[in-house]
């Protein structure tokens, strides 16, 4: 999982990428492909 600043482009790299707030942080969750996960902070 990476861990970005912006999360943004990060969004806009696939279709099926969701930002989910979790615990106060901000993530990115892709379910067709899982390698696409990402953390802001």
């Amino acid at each position: 999982m990476k861990v970005k600043n912006s999360l943004k482009t990060w969004k806009t790299r696939d279709r099926n990428s969701k930002l989910v707030r979790r615990r106060g942080r901000v993530y990115i969750i892709n379910k067709r492909n899982p390698r696409m996960k990402g953390r802001q902070g």
